[in-house]
């Protein structure tokens, strides 16, 4: 049986009691209704992982004592970061949810000409610590122990300013392009471009190839933006990554 696992906001050390942040005690003590002395799994998302037992638990509080510190990590090799156009609540923390999932190592939410949602800066700023908290929940189910960066949103045209350089730049485009059999990767990482619900616009997907983004194509079907970049890391991984 798979350990349950918790980020811990703090530093960790080998044995050392400490309290669970207040979210993963009530996860522990009400959703999977643990015991004391049964055995967790503790990280901080600066990488590696410490075995753990619980030592006291209630329905608020749960400590918890930690063994030897684990040089253990799940990270792909590749570098990958999905640049992905906001889309409403459910399917955004579902993408964001997944893209932890299929590896990647940051998400940065753009704001797109298409895009449904509108978000001013306060609700920004919640919406990005909310993406978080569905990134931290990420690395607790798949075993990652490096927390991906939620950076903060900002348009497609600040987005392209700033795009990392060295790294091999994608974007998808159902209206044509390469397929990811025809691509060579090229190392130095990948960006990854999704667009909108309605995708890209004619001028985005312009400035974008004018930014250095080769146009990929997932093939005769359109996919919805939730399953489109998703898919685009799965192929990704399989290429020249670790399925």
């Amino acid at each position: 049986m798979t350990l349950a696992r918790f980020y811990h906001s703090s530093e960790l050390a080998p044995h050392r009691e400490i309290f669970l942040d207040e979210a993963a005690a009530h996860h522990a003590a009400r959703v999977l209704r643990l015991k004391q002395e049964d055995a967790v799994v503790l990280f901080n998302g600066k990488g590696g992982e410490y075995p753990a037992r619980i030592t006291g638990i209630s329905k608020t509080k749960v400590t918890v004592l930690t063994g030897e510190w684990q040089n253990i990590e799940r990270e792909s090799p590749l570098h990958i970061i999905l640049a992905q156009a906001v889309s409403s609540t459910e399917k955004m923390d579902f993408t964001v949810q997944k893209a932890v999932e299929l590896g990647a190592t940051a998400i940065q939410p753009l704001a797109c000409q298409r895009s449904v949602v509108r978000v001013d800066a306060a609700r920004a700023q919640k919406r990005i610590e909310h993406w978080r908290k569905v990134a931290i929940a990420a690395c607790e189910q798949c075993g990652r122990n490096r927390v991906p960066q939620i950076a903060e949103m900002v348009s497609l045209k600040k987005f392209l300013v700033k795009a990392e350089n060295g790294a091999q730049r994608l974007m998808l485009s159902p209206g044509g392009g390469l397929s990811f059999k025809q691509l060579k990767y090229q190392g130095g990482g990948i960006i990854l471009l999704v667009g909108a619900e309605g995708g890209l616009t004619a001028e985005e997907e312009q400035a974008a190839s004018g930014a250095g983004f080769t146009p990929v194509t997932l093939g005769k079907r359109i996919m919805r933006t939730e399953t489109a970049g998703l898919a685009a890391l799965a192929a990704i991984q399989s290429l020249w990554g670790d399925f």
